[in-house]
């Protein structure tokens, strides 16, 4: 359970927070104590608030490396601090690498690897000036830990970000802490575009041996746990959040046959 008080006084940049994940992650953070700037293209639907306090909204796109960096060294100045980048913004269509012109596949890249690597450049250059540093929390997916046939690009990607943080967390040390989150399946709203109707989300649950899709919140808690004191001694980690993994297919095979 998160201590109202774990992160008082942190000031935290969530990029893609206003819903799914992002949402969830900015809710923790604030129930932490921390403030938190949610940055997205679009607003959300109704204001985001934990703890009696809110969320503030700035709009970003992230795939604008001039427009992160103003918009961090804002945060940084408004807030006279910035100890908290979690870039959480990405996503993609389903695309088999055989369709689809050159430039959507290069669109997904920029937007899950790219966007973060320039977003944490930004934000360094404001952490590392700060007597206690800072922090990022990279989110990946375990597509980039396994093979993933129709988002190969996006796979390849959060691959990539993977060794992004464990390279970073070695160039910036000991100022800033750089960490992974390597996520599984998560319950959002958007949960039946990807899965079907209600029987095809409990149907993907079932492959999961904790036998259920993660919530945005339970996200958003690793966030808190990975920026807050407890986790100091923490950097160039990649913390699996998948309730367990996938059941091997083999074993289904197997027990058919007998």
């Amino acid at each position: 359970m998160t201590d109202h008080h774990e992160l008082a006084g942190r000031v935290a940049v969530v990029t893609g927070g206003t819903r799914g994940v992002g949402a969830g992650i900015v809710l923790a953070l604030l129930a932490a104590g921390a403030e938190v700037v949610a940055a997205a293209r679009r607003p959300p639907a109704a204001p985001l608030a934990s703890a009696g306090r809110k969320a503030e909204f700035r709009a970003l796109d992230v795939r604008d490396p001039e427009a992160g960096t103003a918009l961090l060294a804002a945060v940084a100045e408004d807030h006279g601090r910035l100890d908290l980048l979690v870039n959480n913004a990405g996503g993609t269509p389903y695309l088999p690498l055989a369709e689809g012109d050159a430039a959507r596949h290069l669109r997904v890249l920029e937007l899950n690897l790219l966007a973060p690597l320039l977003l944490s450049r930004a934000a360094y250059q404001v952490m590392h000036r700060q007597a206690e540093g800072g922090g990022i929390v990279m989110i990946g997916s375990v597509s980039g830990q396994r093979p993933s046939p129709g988002s190969a690009a996006y796979g390849a990607a959060k691959a990539g970000l993977d060794h992004l943080a464990r390279s970073l967390a070695v160039e910036w040390a000991p100022a800033v802490r750089v960490n992974t989150l390597v996520l599984g399946m998560v319950r959002t709203e958007a949960s039946q575009l990807h899965y079907g109707d209600e029987d095809g989300v409990a149907a993907v649950a079932r492959t999961v041996p904790l036998g259920r899709l993660a919530r945005p919140e339970e996200v958003g808690d690793a966030c808190v746990f990975l920026a807050s004191p407890r986790a100091a001694y923490i950097s160039g980690a990649s913390l699996l959040l998948h309730g367990g993994g996938e059941r091997p297919a083999f074993l289904d095979a197997a027990t058919a046959n007998h």
